[in-house]
Formats: C-alpha cells, structure tokens, sequence
C-alpha cells in the first residue's frame, strides 16, 4: 500500500499546514487529529493550554502511532502559538461559526501560502480572546438540527479540503 515509515515521513514533503488544537478536553480527539495528519502529511500540530500531550495511553489508541510521525510542539496558551506561527508566515484560519465565517466549501486556499488551522475547545470552540489572531473564520455548512461537530471530525472535514487544494506539494 506504498506506508511510509515514521522516518520516510519525517523526511517527506508536507503540505504547508499546520494544525493548532485550543484547549481540547479529550485524549481521543487529539489522537484522532494526529492519525488524520498523518494521513493527509501536515507540516505539524501545536497543542494548547489543557489539550493533553504525547506520550499518553489515551491518545495512542487512537493516534495508532501518528504520534510518532508528526512532528508536534506544545505551547502553555494558544496566543502564543498564533503569535509564533504569525512571525513565521502563516495565514491563520479559526474553525468556527461567525458572522462572518466562510463556508469551507467556498475557502480557496491560495497556493503558495502557509495556513494554520485553530480548533477549538470541544464545549465552548476556540477561545473568544483568539478570534483577533484570525485572518479568517471558516465554518463547515450543516443542515440537521445540530450545528457542530465533533473537534476530530471537523479537523478532518477541513483538512481534507486544504489537502485537497494544496497536494501539489507534496
């Protein structure tokens, strides 16, 4: 099935994405989020504030070792991951539903162009202080009777459209 190893994907080419989880509760979501971007080859996953950390039990089962492929960074609180990610050239787009957020089905990634995505706290989403760091707010259009997602599920919503958009890169 052509599987790198973890060494052959530290190496590989990445699409220039990096993925920013703000305060996630749950270990299970975090391994969820390392097993997708392992699959789809981001750049890397910052972890803020109470999101828990690798080496763990819980996120293992279902990271299922991308734990050991992705490369990750841990940052105490999220300002300061988005300042560090800012310095270094990143466009920052927050995944949530705003006034003005727009429906990922319509966001353009511009190739070319750095992206990292911020994913909010399960209950309350991404933090409210955040939302001035954001060049854009994108939401993921729902027609049920609810209006969320889970956090995992709606990383690999929206990382699977800016894959799509920027593959060219690997």
């Amino acid at each position: 099935m052509n599987r790198l190893t973890p060494d052959e994907f530290r190496k590989a080419s990445k699409i220039p994405l990096v993925v920013v989880l703000d305060n996630i509760r749950s270990q299970n979501n975090i391994g969820s989020v390392f097993r997708t971007a392992d699959a789809f080859r981001i750049q890397g996953i910052y972890l803020c504030g109470i999101t828990a950390t690798p080496p763990h039990r819980e996120i293992h089962k279902t990271a299922l070792g991308a734990t050991e492929s992705v490369d990750w960074k841990y940052f105490p609180e999220t300002r300061h991951a988005l300042e560090h990610l800012r310095k270094e050239g990143y466009l920052i787009a927050g995944i949530e539903q705003t006034t003005a957020s727009k429906p990922v089905n319509l966001f353009q990634p511009m190739k070319g162009k750095k992206y990292a995505l911020v994913f909010g706290n399960e209950v309350n989403g991404i933090d409210e202080s955040l939302i001035p760091f954001l060049d854009d707010c994108i939401d993921i259009p729902q027609f049920g009777t609810k209006h969320s997602l889970n956090v995992s599920v709606a990383a690999g919503i929206v990382i699977w459209h800016f894959f799509s958009s920027l593959k060219d890169f690997l």
